[in-house]
């Protein structure tokens, strides 16, 4: 390979004109980007990502929250294990870990960006301002053992110890006190990676070997565990650079990353620390995550110029590629192949640099050719080969735990217990973590240890797999259990009568995972036993081009339970046997014929059922035998059979609906006059979801490829179930209603029970996913309710804050206010905005405090039917008070879609800017809002009250004036 020196003189860097005071974070996107990067997400059956985390954060379930819009559950599932979750999203080298592990990869879209996703859930739930407490479950704290008591050390404040003390105070120990030599918390995390990379807005003066602190002493003070994680405190510096200092142009990484993070991040250091004013040229020596950590913060303090010199090849680099690519991004140089051999100084200050060429030999080792020498210019010199340990006041102070040859403590990995059994070490100084999700991982497993330990020196033992106590907040308190004709059910959310309760086996596993209540897969007497058909369940055509999980809808053929009553009815008692708080319903199925429902209903009651639900709606197959929708579409049937199980059982019961009707509130009020104590609505809606090209149906069945239509479920449906369900709540104020039809998130859930219903029945979600999505359903609902109640948070959608305005996610400033002007995102005109931008960040520091005092007042029960109120005909809607479309510029992408739908399906009231293609409202609008629904920027265009009357336009002039 032939070699080409690289020129010394210089080349416009038209860039670091942006990156200079811009310390912005580069992993941002906004909500609706996240939602649906989540939704990519297979959620694997043995995930890979998981098992390639040192915290074993359970990666899946906390996507699944994002995509459900639940981020107090994501937050929640992240924190439990790894309680510097935010701090890990933002910097851990995720395709080295659990990107790296994706199955996704075999895909033409691409990992998923585990890291950001990560960063995203715990960033919105900072903004909530939810502190964690104690778990109430605990046993008071006048009533733990005295070994709860012991006094706990933790030195250093870095990454390993704020978790160890974490998992440590969930355990219930109350007596932990962290040593921190700096004025600051956080280690290496806090004072070496800038806030680009890592902000830092928060606040410890005593340091081991000072003051007479040792191990020993602290012992001697009471302490009965330490833990030591204090890093790797000392640059490992090259003798080239003996004598030399910063005043001359020389820093190592421990002398330049923290002055830029201080100055960078508001709120760690009090005084108004100002940035290093660099300029010219600098060299940056090392090819880890530091050193491509002080290029591109060498960037933003002024450089004009960054090359990052490395002894190495490219595919030797030790940095994560996340790195490397964001340098690479900033315009920075890389030299690779050459080893430093001497500073070049001239009027004593660095002025350059001599490097050799290094090669590889065929033996794998590395050598430099002294003759092929190169030169180049710099005004700075940056070393980052890495940390130690070398100060003697510290090292005489750990005694008198053994050291290695490195002068690290000797561990054992698994414990992280060193050769004193009272002390352990984590973190970079225990010589095992290389990142800073790995220190946390250090620290959690020194906390288990330590609580096995000190138990121990009381006389109690501890065995058993490590049980760590998860993350707890005020959230996890709120009461969603809910009441409905006289049953108290665990939570609103429960199982369908649907594949997902094909057996009790399947019912059972879905208790175990937390469902609230379960129906069983309808069933019928013996002489009406069905054999079903396949294909019959397949993915809806609704999404779009979007295969595996997250389908929006799904239609199926299937019948009602192969299995028989007897089957059934030994199910449900021992089902109630062994989870006797979880509710049991019993689905059944019958012909027009009371001797019949007698006979099953009685069975049911019998075998121990709470209630019993009428399926008196199965769309395909069964309404061919004179069951299901054949008996559910006439008011007069189904108020007969209502009366004929009523006679029958005196559980309660519930009958079930059929969309497929004209007016479902006239079926609704017939089974009240027959006796049912309430009503499931709905069942799937009729329909044939798409034919191929050659004119053949999916599912097709046999040779002859024939079909019948079929229940369409899933999301497709919310809105015909919302409609059915707010219907019949408003006709018949208080009769219980369960919902089903579309219900796949605690948000949808809830719309549900403002909607009137009391319990929420779930199929496709569970055909998308697995059990588990009910931890996510029950966090989001309590996340949801706990949220109402806090006052500053009342602009909030949910669980969602309100949308910035930004860029690519990026918070913007007003171009208005700072330019004059507004300015589009494309070609000269996005190169003047972003100069625009930088300069105004200048003058901006920015302090932040967001925490809430509140009380929760909302439970599940209190909203039910909560959206009545705002529903009702269309004469009851005020035609006075008119909306009108605003687009903020700021956001806008230039790219028309709100012009177009405007102008050929609309009312002509936007004009599109032929040279800055900047969109614009005119007085004509009509409020219909078309823009807002195509526009792909979320609140880039928001409906805001109209200031002048709303005439509209005739076409011709009218004859006579209208009556309303």
């Amino acid at each position: 390979m032939q070699f080409k020196v690289q020129k010394t003189h210089y080349f416009p860097h038209t860039f670091s004109v942006l990156t200079v005071n811009n310390f912005t974070l580069h992993c941002m996107w906004g909500i609706s980007s996240k939602v649906l990067f989540s939704y990519r997400c297979l959620k694997c059956a043995d995930a890979p990502c998981q098992k390639s985390c040192p915290t074993n954060l359970n990666i899946k379930a906390f996507i699944t929250s994002i995509a459900n819009k639940n981020y107090y559950g994501a937050a929640r599932t992240i924190l439990s294990d790894n309680p510097l979750g935010l701090t890990c999203g933002m910097v851990c080298p995720t395709s080295d870990l659990c990107v790296g592990g994706c199955n996704l990869y075999a895909s033409e879209e691409g990992p998923i960006n585990i890291g950001g996703l990560q960063q995203f859930a715990t960033e919105v739930f900072k903004q909530m301002g939810v502190p964690q407490i104690r778990n109430p479950d605990l046993p008071p704290p006048d009533q733990i053992p005295e070994s709860y008591h012991s006094k706990i050390a933790l030195i250093g404040c870095g990454p390993a110890s704020i978790s160890c003390g974490s998992f440590l105070a969930r355990l219930g120990y109350d007596d932990i006190t962290i040593f921190e030599k700096q004025r600051f918390i956080g280690g290496l995390s806090s004072s070496e990676l800038p806030q680009f990379r890592l902000p830092y807005d928060i606040v410890c003066d005593r340091e081991l070997g000072q003051a007479g602190m040792t191990l020993l002493s602290l012992k001697e003070e009471g302490y009965k565990a330490v833990f030591f994680g204090i890093g790797l405190p000392q640059a490992n510096r090259h003798m080239l650079f003996d004598g030399l200092s910063t005043e001359q142009g020389f820093y190592t990484s421990k002398d330049f990353l923290p002055l830029v993070a201080k100055a960078s991040k508001p709120g760690m250091c009090r005084c108004h620390s100002a940035l290093p004013e660099l300029h010219g040229t600098v060299i940056v020596l090392g090819a880890g995550d530091t050193a491509f950590d002080c290029a591109t913060s060498a960037l933003r303090c002024g450089a004009r110029r960054v090359f990052v010199v490395f002894r190495k090849g490219f595919t030797n680099i030790r940095a994560v590629p996340e790195e490397m690519e964001l340098a690479k991004e900033e315009k920075c140089e890389f030299l690779p192949f050459l080893s430093p051999r001497e500073v070049l100084l001239k009027a004593g200050r660095v002025h350059g640099m001599e490097f050799c060429r290094t090669e590889q030999t065929e033996s794998g080792q590395w050598v430099e050719d002294e003759e092929q020498i190169i030169r180049l210019k710099a005004d700075y010199i940056m070393s980052a080969f890495g940390s130690l340990m070398n100060d003697p006041t510290v090292i005489e102070a750990m005694a008198p735990i053994r050291l290695n040859r490195w002068g690290l403590p000797e561990l054992d990995p698994e414990s992280m217990q060193t050769s004193e059994p009272w002390v352990f070490a984590g973190g970079d100084v225990a010589g095992l973590a290389n990142t800073t999700v790995e220190a946390v991982n250090d620290g959690k497993q020194a906390s288990w240890h330590m609580h096995r330990y000190l138990q121990s020196i009381f006389g109690r033992t501890v065995s058993g797999p490590p049980q760590l106590p998860l993350f707890y907040s005020p959230i996890d308190t709120v009461n969603i259990s809910v009441k409905m004709c006289g049953i108290t059910f665990p939570n609103p959310f429960g199982l369908a009568s649907a594949p997902p309760t094909t057996s009790t086996t399947m019912i059972r596993r879905a208790f175990e995972q937390g469902w609230g209540f379960a129906l069983t897969k309808t069933f019928s007497l013996d002489k009406d036993l069905v054999t079903n058909v396949s294909p019959r369940i397949v993915r809806g055509t609704t999404s779009g081009p979007l295969f595996g999980p997250g389908q929006g809808s799904f239609l199926n053929i299937e019948l009602i339970s192969e299995k028989t009553a007897a089957y059934w009815c030994q199910s449900v008692t021992e089902l109630k046997a062994d989870f006797p708080d979880n509710i049991v319903i019993s689905s059944i199925m019958c012909s027009y014929n009371k001797a019949d429902w007698t006979e099953l209903a009685k069975m049911a009651e019998d075998s121990g059922a709470d209630a019993l639900e009428l399926n008196l709606s199965c769309p395909h197959g069964m309404g061919e035998r004179g069951m299901g929708l054949a008996c559910g579409q006439d008011p007069e049937l189904v108020r007969n059979i209502c009366r004929w199980v009523r006679q029958a059982v005196r559980i309660p019961f519930f009958a079930k609906l059929t969309p497929n009707v004209t007016n479902i509130v006239d079926i609704a009020k017939a089974a009240q006059e027959g006796g049912a104590d309430g009503v499931t609505a709905t069942n799937t809606v009729s329909g044939l979801m798409g034919l191929k090209a050659d004119g053949s149906p999916w599912p097709g069945i046999g040779r002859g490829r024939r079909t019948t239509y079929g229940g369409v479920s899933g999301n497709a449906i919310r809105p015909i179930a919302l409609r059915a369900v707010s219907a019949i709540a408003k006709a018949l104020p208080g009769f219980p209603i369960l919902a089903t039809g579309g219900i796949d998130s605690a948000e949808s859930g809830l719309q549900f029970l403002h909607a009137g219903a009391t319990v929420l029945q779930v199929c496709s979600a569970v055909q998308n996913q697995d059990f588990t999505v009910i931890e996510d359903y029950c966090t989001g609902l309590k996340a949801l309710l706990y949220l109402k109640s806090i006052e500053e948070l009342q602009d909030w959608d949910g669980q969602s804050p309100p949308t910035a305005r930004h860029q690519k996610g990026k918070p913007v400033a007003t171009l208005q206010e700072v330019k004059g002007r507004c300015l589009p995102s494309f070609g000269p005109y996005l190169q003047e905005k972003k100069e625009a931008i930088a300069n105004h960040k200048k003058k901006l520091r920015d302090f932040t405090d967001n925490t809430f005092q509140y009380i929760c007042v909302f439970y599940a029960q209190d909203v039910i039917a909560k959206a009545l109120k705002h529903i009702g005909a269309f004469q009851e809607l005020n035609i006075e008070e008119q909306v009108q479309a605003l687009i903020d510029p700021e956001m806008c992408v230039n790219c028309g879609k709100c012009y177009m739908t405007c102008n050929d399906a609309g009312y002509q009231a936007i004009v599109f800017d032929p040279e800055t293609h900047l969109p614009t409202i005119q007085n004509s609008c009509t409020g219909c809002t078309l823009c807002l629904s195509v526009c792909p920027i979320v609140d880039c265009i928001k409906m805001v009250a109209r200031t002048t009357p709303y005439v509209p336009k005739r076409g011709l002039p009218q004859a006579v004036e209208p009556v309303c």
